[in-house]
């Protein structure tokens, strides 16, 4: 344990030059580069040749959160703007119910121009169905960085969804420098995003269109869906020099119980679309360890790969989740995870994973490694030798353990 929390993340680092970030995306998704790697060897592709590649046996699972709107700009009467940037509900705290909410909601949330905001309420107005509506804003309390923060609006049948959509602005990543256009609103989601809940998109499935789900079908590839809501956390850069001095943010997540059988019956033919899906599928695996033991409880910690010992197959661990799920008839497994994979963790479910280019000393990066070692050098050097476009709207690699 002590070992992999004293991983230097000066070891993870790389020249990444500013004109290297995609700041957008390609006219084409599917025209992106692809990097495969595969038994040492590495080559370059094009996305839409990707069911071409993957072994006929794939199960290709993704994530199919969408990103919603977090951004809510105020203007003051003095003229300057509070920027509230929404995370996750409180009240409601389930977030398709916070979605649905009429009147009222509460949001943790982080706060843009804090100063300008000491007390009161902030207002904003917009139309929606010829009703003028507005929203109210109050702060509640706050935990360090982050505030429970009260929304309030006129429209008895006015959403907090359709507030946001009418009100909010897409969350895109800080290091693009530049504000969100209209374009992203559609870039910056993927083609198969169904749950709202994001405030990021799971970008490795950028890349993904209509036409290679179908080529996907045609060649008998597999595929499942699961959701994890990517959180703010995931833009936090790690600020200590080892990785046992970083907190990772607890994310939401849900299952289908016919995507976990599906996955029981393709153990080492699970390819995870992104590091979102790798770390639900992973965090199942100790999610069936607990029930084992007699623990409802589903959540992963930060650290439990480390720490416990459980000697279970995937095959068990999965077994477990669906018999509870069974037996208390539900056909969904909801919990949470703030699990981190790092060098040295024991991939459990998957077997390889598409994702895109990572930002240096990273958790992301750090994940990258858990599945090649020392390669992942290698591989963003071919990358940057190549012309390969970085971070969420560059190209992508398709990562594969023999």
């Amino acid at each position: 344990m002590s070992d992999v929390r004293e991983i230097r993340m000066e070891d993870y680092s790389y020249d990444l030059p500013d004109e290297r970030i995609a700041k957008y995306p390609l006219p084409k998704r599917d025209e992106s580069k692809l990097l495969l790697y595969k038994g040492g060897s590495i080559s370059t592709n094009v996305f839409k040749e990707l069911p071409e590649l993957l072994p006929a046996d794939t199960l290709l699972v993704f994530n199919n959160t969408k990103v919603i709107q977090a951004r809510l700009h105020f203007k003051k009467e003095s003229g300057g703007v509070v920027e509230v940037f929404c995370l996750d509900p409180i009240e409601p705290s389930e977030h398709q119910l916070s979605f649905s909410a009429t009147g009222r909601c509460v949001w943790r949330c982080m706060i843009g121009r804090l100063k300008l905001w000491k007390s009161g309420a902030l207002h904003k107005q917009c139309v929606i169905d010829g009703k003028l509506i507005t929203l109210s804003a109050v702060k509640l309390n706050s935990a360090g960085m982050v505030h429970n923060v009260e929304f309030s609006w006129n429209g008895d049948n006015v959403s907090f969804a359709e507030i946001l959509d009418s009100l909010g602005e897409l969350p895109i990543p800080p290091y693009l420098n530049r504000k969100s256009e209209e374009s992203d609103k559609s870039t910056y989601q993927t083609v198969y995003s169904k749950i709202k809940g994001s405030v990021a998109a799971p970008t490795a499935g950028l890349h993904f269109t209509e036409q290679v789900l179908k080529d996907l079908d045609a060649k008998g590839i597999g595929r499942a869906e699961l959701t994890l809501h990517v959180g703010a956390g995931t833009f936090y850069p790690v600020k200590s020099d080892e990785i046992g001095g970083h907190d990772m943010h607890t994310e939401v997540i849900a299952v289908p119980l016919d995507t976990i059988k599906r996955i029981r019956e393709s153990i080492g033919h699970v390819i995870a679309v992104g590091t979102t899906s790798v770390r639900t599928l992973e965090s199942l695996y100790f999610m069936g360890c607990r029930l084992l033991k007699g623990n409802k409880e589903m959540f992963v910690s930060q650290w439990e790969p480390y720490s416990e010992e459980y000697n279970v197959s995937a095959e068990d661990a999965l077994d477990a989740i669906m018999a509870y799920l069974q037996k208390n008839n539900m056909d969904m497994l909801h919990g949470s995870t703030q699990i981190i994979i790092v060098p040295g963790y024991k991939l459990h479910i998957v077997k390889g994973l598409v994702t895109n280019f990572h930002q240096p000393k990273s958790t992301l990066l750090l994940l990258i490694s858990a599945f090649v070692g020392s390669e992942w050098r290698k591989i963003y050097k071919f990358a940057m030798d190549n012309g390969y476009r970085f971070l969420s709207y560059g190209d992508s690699s398709l990562i594969i353990n023999n």
